[in-house]
């Protein structure tokens, strides 16, 4: 492996563990302790952690931590094909790591963080919630990103905070994952495979819908420019 892809594998790697330490840990630590934290506790978590891992790991492998978001920065222009497999590789055992951490660290409580949609709503709203929950986690991010001197803090904090907010709203209704490789890992743990379907769809569609939507308006930009 090339040196610069190594650095960004050791990046996706590392922040993929403190990723699925927050995010899972959040909720079995909350179910250890009887639920009584709730969901703001465990959107807050989600923003100190993953605000946290973009901070420190953001400059070597732009932070991505989630599959939907590397296959749309590739439609987006910023990696290579052949970076593809980097990425996600790291993001695997970042979140196997991560997983496994949790349940000897807190235990099995709340199905070890597993992402679960409410069936109490039809199958429409809730995939619909968790296309547009990474409608919003993929827009902040290539907003943010393309401001020009945003400082890595505010550049953390916009996209955590967006997280956060999607968990916190969003999470009741279609688990909030955002994030295929976050919920295949505990379920895989877990043996709870029935509903990776939609975390394994919605967020690539979420996420590759607004790569491509950044790609018409980039294109735009610059036929306007050479005018």
């Amino acid at each position: 492996m090339h040196e610069s892809n190594f650095v960004i594998f050791l990046a996706e790697l590392t922040g993929t563990f403190g990723l699925l330490v927050a995010a899972t840990g959040s909720i079995v630590y909350n179910g250890m302790m009887g639920g009584v934290l709730g969901i703001g506790f465990i959107s807050i978590i989600h923003f100190v952690g993953l605000g946290a891992m973009i901070f420190l790991f953001g400059r070597y492998s732009m932070a991505h931590f989630n599959p939907a978001v590397t296959v749309a920065y590739f439609v987006a222009k910023y990696i290579t094909a052949k970076q593809i497999l980097v990425y996600v590789t790291a993001q695997a055992i970042g979140a196997f790591l991560g997983s496994l951490f949790v349940k000897y660290t807190f235990g099995d409580f709340a199905k070890l963080g597993l992402n679960s949609p409410n069936y109490d709503y039809p199958v429409g709203v809730f995939f619909g919630i968790e296309v547009l929950a990474t409608l919003f986690l993929m827009g902040s991010i290539l907003i943010a990103v393309n401001i020009k001197g945003l400082q890595t803090i505010f550049v953390s904090s916009i996209i955590a905070g967006t997280v956060a907010l999607d968990v916190f709203f969003f999470g009741s209704v279609s688990g909030a994952s955002m994030n295929p490789i976050r919920s295949l890992i505990p379920s895989l743990f877990t043996g709870m495979l029935s509903d990776l379907w939609l975390y394994w769809t919605a967020p690539f569609i979420g996420s590759v819908t607004v790569a491509f939507v950044f790609n018409v308006i980039k294109n735009r930009n610059k036929k306007f420019v050479k005018q």
